[in-house]
């Protein structure tokens, strides 16, 4: 006849205890999950930047009167030009109205 051993077992009180650490591990790591993709949607600018590009490209072509300001989605946008050492600059300038954020450059005209 075989030699019967005894083989360890968890009990029960020790099973609850891992799948409670488990559970939380898993509430964590979903949460910073969340987190990070929220943040990730909310800080692409993509949308705008090609708005910007797109009416960089207009006014090129003579298509924009500046100066010139419009709404584009959650977004101020302004265009204006100026001169600077007799040179005329041409500043676009977008603010998202919810979190204030600015996107802004600069671009030389023509004489």
């Amino acid at each position: 006849m075989a030699i019967l051993k005894k083989i360890k077992a968890s009990t029960l009180m020790e099973t609850l205890v891992a799948s409670v650490i488990i559970v939380i591990i898993y509430m964590l790591a979903s949460m910073i999950l969340n987190n990070i993709f929220s943040n990730t949607i909310k800080s692409n600018t993509k949308a705008i930047e090609m708005h910007l590009n797109e009416l960089q490209y207009l006014q090129l072509h003579k298509q924009l009167q500046l100066p010139y300001s419009e709404t584009f989605q959650k977004w101020d946008i302004t265009i204006e030009m100026y001169l600077e050492n007799e040179n005329p600059i041409i500043e676009y300038h977008a603010i998202d109205k919810e979190t204030k954020k600015t996107i802004s450059f600069k671009e030389h005209g023509k004489q």
